[in-house]
């Protein structure tokens, strides 16, 4: 036989005085394998919490930067010890602590993500047709990241002040836009700042940055822009930038990038002597600002509830 045991049974035992104050170690290997869900997962949960003190909506708008930005911070979010214990009937959280340590830098596997060829039999390489190397895929995830940082930037310094001549310097991004839309609300450069971290969004999952609207065209421009810039002025620190990254023959071909990169969604109508560069010219002319949002009708959804870094 057993023995005896004087601790409750069944639904009463959370009212039983000697309950036993128990501390739990739990440790966890995790690998992420979708940023972007992450990131939204995390927005939900930290739009769900709720927040005391002098300022909570400045609390929220500061951990919604966080979680957005870094994914340690996004899973601290969705793996608090409050969070998680409130999962478990019959169990009261009375404190705890969240340690999260990283064995790498977060950062995409371009040359996993974008195999050349001989690693893969459908990729590139001398000889081959032009294919997005891993090398240029990591600058320009670079670029279009650090556009998004700094569009989200001119925000958080200007708000809804219109962009006007002669204070270029103050602005990053927006000055960098037709004029048309330097007098734009925030809400309008907030869609513009998300279109960059899309484009790099998809770097992260392996596709190529195919622009699926006009504002996308633009922002896609901006980073290949930057990208030869920096290339040119900064050549070692690139080279830093790229690590152990396999070099390409296509490596940094910016005029493969754009005959290859634009003109795979949108319209096709119109002067078919025209390239796909001055078509988009043409419909950007045509479009007020507000429809550069619009998806090309051949070019998939994004998500809707994807959110915003900022």
């Amino acid at each position: 036989m057993g023995e005896r045991s004087d601790h409750p049974q069944g639904p009463g035992a959370a009212e039983y005085s000697g309950a036993p104050e128990i501390e739990a170690t739990v440790v966890l290997g995790l690998r992420i394998t979708d940023w972007p869900a992450l990131r939204a997962a995390a927005i939900r949960a930290v739009e769900e919490l709720d927040f005391e003190g002098i300022d909570p909506a400045g609390q929220r708008r500061a951990l919604l930067r966080e979680v957005a930005e870094d994914a340690n911070a996004a899973l601290g979010a969705l793996l608090h010890p409050d969070r998680l214990v409130a999962a478990i009937p019959g169990v009261e959280a009375l404190g705890g602590t969240l340690e999260i340590s990283v064995t790498e830098d977060f950062t995409p596997d371009f040359a996993e993500l974008f195999p050349l060829d001989g690693e893969d039999e459908d990729g590139g390489g001398a000889g081959a047709d032009w294919t997005l190397t891993p090398r240029t895929a990591c600058l320009l995830h670079a670029q279009l990241l650090g556009l998004a940082d700094a569009a989200y930037d001119d925000l958080d310094e200007h708000g809804d002040d219109p962009v006007v001549d002669g204070e270029d310097v103050d602005w990053t991004v927006f000055a960098r836009l037709p004029q048309r839309t330097w007098r734009l609300q925030r809400s309008w450069r907030r869609a513009m700042a998300r279109a960059f971290d899309d484009l790099a969004d998809d770097l992260a999952l392996g596709e190529w940055p195919l622009p699926r609207c006009l504002a996308e065209e633009l922002a896609l421009r901006m980073a290949l822009v930057d990208a030869r810039a920096l290339l040119g002025s900064q050549p070692e620190s690139v080279a830093d930038m790229m690590g152990d990254l396999p070099a390409d023959l296509y490596d940094y071909d910016w005029d493969g990038c754009h005959d290859e990169l634009f003109g795979v969604y949108g319209p096709d109508d119109g002067d078919p002597e025209l390239g796909a560069e001055q078509r988009t010219e043409l419909l950007l002319a045509a479009t007020h600002p507000e429809g550069w949002f619009l998806m090309y009708e051949d070019a998939e959804e994004r998500d809707p509830q994807r959110g915003y870094r900022r």
